[in-house]
């Protein structure tokens, strides 16, 4: 661990303290207002300042305990924020449930003054709000520093056997972390023009190491022996260092495995996905909520951009239909606002059968010459047939709001790989054949990774990567990220 984790993570358990027994004390202040909620008068309820001077530095040492053993004071920059702020609530909850229990039964035994429980609910909001803008604050600050060069990266020594365009998306995404640096390669033979410098016998990497010149080990693939990884795999433990590795599709897959028997006889068996069986069900219930309520309060929003769309091209209909295709290779029709004269929406998706659709042939021309992205997946540029209200729905993507009703009626989900199109299918490869074993979504890993600039190959690696490695914590994320990079468009 570099000073500078050390210094970060050590100023958070101070700060949590100082939260937690603050938080107690302006949730007393809030109290005291009795009109706090509209057309209410509240009886003033309090507690004298000795008995919450205790209460407060007994709950706050209790919350730093309990965080303590759950290792929630020894994430460092690189863990995932996501994942922090999640435990967070986690084990607020939890530690919730134990302040109810002790408040109660307790009383006359340790303690013998009533604390007004709208002060437990009010400090117990208040702190952990505060503690999580906190880790925000933190996180943001560290972040920076390291981006600028004012504190010291995490330098890598890269395990690696491949050319430098074969492993050219790994490079880049280890340089837009901005936290890591690269400073050498290890193989057993030197790699052209790869531009680190080049280590190869163990025992000089063994001196690297020794003198921590070095803080990770990232493995990508090699010619060294099973012997000689073996060595540079435990001078990493003895030294201290994270060693970590680029998995293959295969690797990625061995971690979603089940032990079972045929009669005696112990087998493991290879999951497509962990998204089965209560998880399926679960994800189905989230997408029912998640959409009913989206389109709710989307309803206002879209009844305007109805009106709008209408004044301008007055034909029908007002949703874009694009044939898209599902699980289990089911065709499906994705909604979307209508961005588009009618005369150049493709007829198909709407049972409007033309041999000569001039649409579709005006759609393939402009792929040819105005395509920014690479074939199958194209976008156009300063498309020709865009009305004057999508540059609006565009940036903001209200385009996508009519997808609500997709994941209502169960054509898609919140969270999924990209839905493509019969075209884009066509051209898949074997592998990439398993996008279509689970509901595409409103929202995807490549949506969040990348974007526009991901190319047909790395979005669909992604994809493949979310159908591996599903989680509950994984969709979260994805949603959270899926609002940044709203926000992170809106602002351009």
């Amino acid at each position: 661990m570099k000073k500078h984790e050390l210094i970060f993570w050590s100023l958070k358990v101070p700060l949590d303290f100082l939260i937690i027994f603050s938080a107690f004390f302006l949730a007393r202040e809030i109290r005291l207002m009795t009109d706090l909620i509209p057309g209410i008068q509240l009886p003033i309820q309090t507690i004298d300042t000795p008995s919450l001077l205790w209460f407060a530095l007994f709950w706050a040492f209790v919350y730093i305990t309990t965080f303590s053993f759950h290792k929630l004071y020894f994430l460092q920059i690189f863990s995932s924020k996501i994942k922090e702020f999640l435990e967070i609530l986690r084990y607020w909850f939890y530690w919730f449930v134990f302040f109810s229990v002790f408040i109660f039964l307790w009383k006359w035994i340790i303690y013998d003054t009533d604390i007004p429980r709208l002060i437990i609910g009010f400090a117990f909001w208040l702190w952990t709000i505060w503690v999580i803008l906190e880790r925000i604050i933190l996180n943001n600050i560290q972040y920076y520093l390291l981006k600028k060069w004012l504190i010291p990266k995490r330098q890598i020594l890269l395990v690696n056997n491949k050319k430098t365009e074969k492993i050219q998306n790994i490079l880049q995404d280890i340089k837009l972390a901005n936290i890591y640096k690269i400073i050498w390669y290890t193989n057993s033979k030197e790699i052209s023009n790869f531009p680190y410098k080049y280590k190869w016998s163990i025992d000089e990497l063994q001196n690297i190491l020794e003198k921590n010149k070095c803080d990770e080990v990232l493995y990508i693939d090699s010619d060294y022996t099973k012997k000689e990884l073996f060595q540079l795999w435990e001078l990493s433990r003895i030294f201290g260092l994270r060693y970590r590795y680029i998995t293959n599709s295969f690797d990625i897959t061995k971690t979603n495995t089940s032990l079972s028997l045929i009669h005696n006889i112990p087998v493991i068996e290879l999951e497509n996905t962990s998204l089965n069986n209560w998880w399926k069900i679960w994800k189905r219930f989230f997408d029912i909520i998640t959409s009913f309520f989206g389109i709710i309060i989307c309803f206002p929003l879209m009844f305007i951009i109805w009106i709008l769309i209408k004044i301008e091209d007055p034909k029908w209909p007002i949703l874009f239909k694009n044939r898209r295709v599902g699980e289990n290779w089911k065709l499906f029709n994705l909604y979307k606002f209508r961005y588009m004269k009618w005369k150049h929406c493709v007829k198909d998706a709407y049972w409007i059968w033309e041999n000569n659709d001039n649409a579709l042939k005006y759609e393939q021309e402009l792929i040819k010459t105005q395509s920014s992205r690479s074939w199958p997946l194209y976008k156009i540029k300063n498309d020709p047939r865009k009305t004057k209200i999508w540059s609006f729905i565009e940036k903001y993507s209200l385009d996508e709001i009519p997808q609500f009703f997709n994941i209502f009626l169960w054509n898609m989900s919140l969270v999924g790989p990209r839905p493509h199109q019969p075209r884009e299918v066509e051209k898949y490869e074997l592998e990439e054949k398993r996008l279509l074993t689970i509901k595409p979504g409103l929202t995807w890993m490549a949506q969040v990774n990348g974007r526009e600039d991901n190319d047909f190959k790395k979005e669909t690696r992604l994809d493949i990567f979310y159908i591996e490695n599903w989680s509950v914590l994984l969709d979260f994320k994805i949603i959270l990220k899926t609002f940044w990079v709203i926000i992170e468009r809106i602002k351009k």
